[in-house]
């Protein structure tokens, strides 16, 4: 069919609209499946799609130019239908494959399988400290958190280490710069403990208290296999009236079962921390060997865990100068620490703490 050859439309019903533009139709697809080399590819899109003398402008100029007023949008319709299978017929012809419109008209099989999208996974660190977390939520814990860039006088003075304290000693501090012209309470540390939060807590909320506070403390210490510069802490507070060392003992031992199993036993050492009197360490029943001795445990049957004690009259004193409640006359608590690092090492046999920190993908993936 020649352009000359386009018959000029005498009626503009929707029939006879079907009719052209199906004739039309056919023509394209028979023209297509004769198709026979780059040629005659060429070919025929020129004489379908060409801009000056294609079919299609014709068709446009002929009939949509002629048409009247209300038989425009049909027409309209059927010329652009008509034109996405020509152009779909080239693009197979071009070994380019379907068309969009033919691909968007082809129904979605619900019946393959959906792509999988990969999920992460906890890191072991951030998943040890929730569970440490969720133990004592179930005792009734809130969640307290504040600065890692803690001031001279929350880290260390209103803690009980006053200035030039040998305990400060006991915790090689990283110092923010340039500090000289700020009175020593008022100079900025990367916290050493998380027991700031503690301080921070009491200032602002009368007893009773019950918090943990998971977070991230720094050191100046080497790094070896079993110390980090920089690893977290999930420290406690309970403070109320008449809190007594039985309380201490029994909820870290709950704790400690909660965590490890519950056949793991405790035991408590004295100990010495500013800000605590009596102090304690804990250790429990080792979990490799049950207690027998062996190399985890240096033949001892017992693996120190995480330090505790009494709330030292003197911390409420300091927190008694914003709340009054924290008169240590009629209020009592106590505090405990531990390392989540240590807690996670244990729980999950990794024996270098670096791993947690390489970025290795290979370890982290046995944790997805």
């Amino acid at each position: 069919m020649t352009n000359e050859e386009i018959p000029n439309l005498t009626a503009f019903d929707e029939a006879a609209l079907d009719k052209a533009f199906a004739a039309l139709e056919k023509q394209a697809r028979d023209a297509a499946a004769a198709l026979n080399g780059a040629e005659a590819v060429e070919a025929f899109r020129l004489h379908w799609l060409g801009r000056k003398q294609g079919l299609l402008k014709d068709v446009s100029d002929r009939w949509l130019k002629s048409a009247p007023a209300d038989a425009k949008k049909l027409l309209g319709v059927r010329f652009n239908a008509l034109k996405a299978v020509v152009e779909g017929l080239l693009d197979q012809a071009l070994g380019a494959g379907p068309s969009d419109a033919a691909l968007a008209a082809e129904a979605i099989d619900v019946t393959l399988p959906g792509t999988r999208r990969l999920t992460g996974a906890e890191h072991p660190i951030t998943k040890t400290q929730n569970e440490i977390i969720r133990v004592f939520a179930a005792l009734g814990y809130s969640v307290g958190v504040g600065p890692e860039v803690e001031t001279d006088y929350y880290n260390f003075e209103s803690m009980n280490f006053p200035p030039g304290h040998p305990a400060r000693d006991t915790q090689d501090t990283l110092v923010i710069a340039n500090q000289d012209r700020r009175s020593q309470r008022d100079r900025l540390l990367l916290r050493t403990h998380t027991s700031p939060v503690q301080m921070r807590t009491m200032e602002t909320q009368p007893p009773p208290v019950r918090i943990v506070i998971p977070g991230k403390v720094h050191r100046n210490e080497a790094d070896d296999a079993t110390h980090s510069s920089t690893f977290h802490q999930v420290e406690g507070l309970c403070v109320d009236t008449n809190i007594t060392f039985s309380d201490l003992k029994g909820t870290l031992d709950h704790a400690m079962k909660a965590l490890f199993g519950s056949s793991v036993k405790t035991r408590l050492f004295p100990s010495f921390f500013p800000f605590t009197e009596p102090s304690a360490d804990v250790q429990i029943s080792c979990i490799f060997c049950g207690g027998k001795g062996c190399r985890k445990c240096k033949q001892s049957g017992w693996i120190e865990l995480l330090g505790c004690g009494m709330v030292d009259p003197a911390v409420f004193a300091f927190a008694a100068e914003k709340q009054a409640a924290y008169d240590p006359k009629k209020i009592s608590g106590f505090a405990f620490g531990m390392g989540v690092e240590r807690i996670a090492m244990m729980k999950y046999g990794i024996s270098e703490i670096g791993q947690f920190y390489a970025g290795d993908m290979r370890f982290l993936e046995e944790f997805v």
